[in-house]
């Protein structure tokens, strides 16, 4: 599937505030993504804005030429799936059945074959026959993960375009890597792109590809790891005293505070 979002020159003001301030990207399948930025930069609110899920105020966001908003619901459902940082459940389902809400844009009873292969796939299978509300917070974040792959799975893999929202938040070293391991290599060999905002600097050096750089809502730097993650970048936008050295086992830059 040849597939392109795209935004041009996107605005989203609140009051007398712009929180989202001419901002034009372009997202790819393909590619692992991580925007970055300090408090308030605007990660979660681009995020929401790619996703269709707040109007722009100014601009477009378009997927394959077509403004998000003129996307019928259930087509859109099919084409981009949202992992929010924290999702509120009115409900204590059992985990297979929040697994399988993500098929409802395709389909009205789920294939228990691959709710199965999802879980395994996410490292879910030890939390079958769960309930939600007994999960920690890392636990349902995994369940979360398994759901939004849910909706994008096509023959045999997911294609579109998978947004996160802070995704290794809750998570344990053990399940940050699996996560990032995964998203990864769903990007390699399937039609997917995976657009996350990551508080870790180390982690989004290791594992994205690109890096978006936000700061009072402005894309100010944009590139690979090496590109943006350099000592007096860091210093002019997030006000830090950085040192920037290199990862012993790759060529990632990692950032370190200094006393």
């Amino acid at each position: 599937m040849n597939s392109l979002l795209c935004t041009e020159a996107l605005v989203y003001s609140a009051g007398q505030r712009t929180l989202i301030d001419k901002v034009s990207l372009r997202l790819e399948p393909g590619e692992m993504v991580a925007l970055i930025g300090p408090n308030g930069a605007g990660k979660s609110t681009l995020l929401r804005l790619l996703t269709g899920f707040l109007p722009p105020t100014a601009g477009r966001c378009l997927l394959d030429g077509q403004p998000l908003a003129a996307w019928p619901a259930q087509t859109l459902s099919r084409r981009r799936a949202v992992m929010r940082q924290q999702a509120q459940l009115g409900f204590d389902w059992p985990v297979e059945d929040v697994i399988a809400m993500g098929r409802a844009p395709w389909e009205a009873d789920p294939n228990p074959a691959l709710v199965r292969e999802l879980m395994q796939l996410t490292g879910c299978v030890t939390l079958a026959g769960r309930s939600w509300q007994q999960l920690s917070g890392g636990e349902q974040q995994r369940v979360q993960l398994a759901r939004t792959l849910a909706q994008l799975w096509r023959d045999g893999q997911p294609e579109g375009y998978l947004f996160l929202d802070e995704p290794t938040s809750a998570l344990d070293l053990y399940h940050q890597q699996h996560l990032l391991r995964l998203l990864q290599g769903l990007t390699r060999r399937a039609p997917l792109h995976v657009c996350m905002v990551l508080h870790d600097l180390n982690l989004a050096a290791l594992w994205a590809d690109r890096l978006l750089l936000l700061h009072e809502g402005q894309l100010v730097s944009q590139g690979s790891p090496e590109t943006v993650l350099q000592a007096p970048v860091i210093t002019r936008w997030y006000g830090a005293d950085v040192q920037v050295g290199q990862h012993p086992s790759s060529s990632a830059p990692q950032v370190f505070l200094t006393r």
